[in-house]
């Protein structure tokens, strides 16, 4: 991806913003009463507001000093999710079989990370370096000894002599961040406001890769 620094917006702050995906639907109301719905996107998009996790004057200056380093909107960068940031469910211990990523053939060696939500299969493109676990038929398997991840893309490449045989299950466990930008290219911000109690607006919007 073009414009992308690998650098992630501060953890503490993160932890603290609301927000979730949206889907881009086009519903149409037929005379009959009944509707005809059509998917405009083929996966959802991540918009956040950091700014409920800003809870201090100290915060504050870290996420202006980040937002002048990113140019405001001109360069992505990675994102924590609070609420979806894992290959797990919340609270439960990451596997290496915790998503299926493929079969083997016996000469595909490269396979996409990704996070599965029902039949929906949603792309990891960040995921956290030195988070990524990989399991062929069940049996986990060593980075680097095995595999490698490139983590500005998610792709997971076997080493020649470590390819999944045929017919085995390739799965996988990790963290993972979500690529993102500022929605905004000025931010407005003052002390006194931030003292009296009202929380600074910073939107933050999913980057498509």
């Amino acid at each position: 991806m073009e414009a992308f620094h690998d650098a992630r917006f501060p953890l503490g702050i993160s932890f603290g913003a609301t927000g979730g995906p949206e889907w881009k639907n086009e519903i149409v109301a037929l005379t009959s009463g009944h509707e005809q719905r059509n998917a405009r996107w083929a996966s959802s998009r991540h918009h956040y507001d950091a700014g409920t996790g800003v809870r201090s004057l100290t915060d504050l200056e870290t996420v202006l000093g980040f937002f002048e380093a990113r140019r405001g909107s001109l360069y992505a960068f990675r994102f924590r999710d609070p609420f979806d940031h894992q290959s797990c469910a919340a609270g439960k211990p990451m596997t290496a079989t915790d998503q299926h990523l493929g079969s083997g053939d016996g000469k595909q060696a490269v396979f996409q990370l990704q996070k599965r939500y029902g039949d929906y299969r949603r792309t990891i493109t960040k995921p956290v370096p030195g988070s990524v676990r990989i399991a062929v038929a069940g049996l986990e398997k060593q980075e680097p000894a095995d595999f490698t991840v490139d983590a500005l893309t998610g792709q997971v490449m076997f080493k020649p002599d470590r390819v999944p045989p045929a017919g085995t299950d390739v799965t996988a466990g990790f963290a993972f961040d979500v690529p993102a930008r500022f929605n905004a290219d000025r931010l407005t911000v003052s002390i006194k406001s931030f003292k009296a109690g009202e929380i600074p607006t910073i939107p933050i919007i999913e980057v498509k890769t």
